[in-house]
């Protein structure tokens, strides 16, 4: 991972193999971020998407190694227990193929680059486990 910060935000430039998740929790610890906006886009050789479940209240995972171009990924940095934590959403696809998947971000391997901005806004939000759930909900 490389990055850079520009005024109160961070570009990010993931390489092949990167693990897109464990990547934004390192750079939300090492540089203290607390609140952010999460956008960006690459490619993937391997990634897990889910979709929530609220009869089970889990998630149901896909999992793919196909080749995937990252349309889009969106979302947030906030903490929970003190910890940076990442909710973020995807879309990948293969236009050759008319693969498509979509859906809660559990898991990304880069497999050619990410680009990814950290928008940082001023201030904090939490999380705590909704009773009625299961989820991390954000708590101010």
């Amino acid at each position: 991972m490389q990055y850079k910060k520009i005024a109160e935000s961070y570009v990010v430039r993931l390489e092949i193999g990167d693990d897109l998740i464990q990547s934004l929790l390192d750079l939300a610890a090492t540089e203290d971020v607390h609140t952010a906006e999460i956008s960006g886009l690459g490619a993937s050789k391997s990634v897990t998407v889910g979709i929530f479940d609220p009869a089970a209240k889990s998630y149901r995972s896909v999992h793919s190694t196909e080749f995937l171009e990252a349309v889009s990924f969106t979302g947030n940095l906030t903490r929970q227990d003190g910890k940076p934590y990442l909710h973020i959403h995807a879309l990948l696809a293969n236009p050759v193929t008319g693969t498509f998947l979509a859906g809660h971000l559990n898991e990304l391997l880069v497999g050619a680059t990410a680009e990814i901005f950290v928008r940082t806004l001023p201030g904090d939000v939490n999380r705590r486990v909704c009773p009625d759930t299961g989820l991390n909900i954000m708590d101010w």
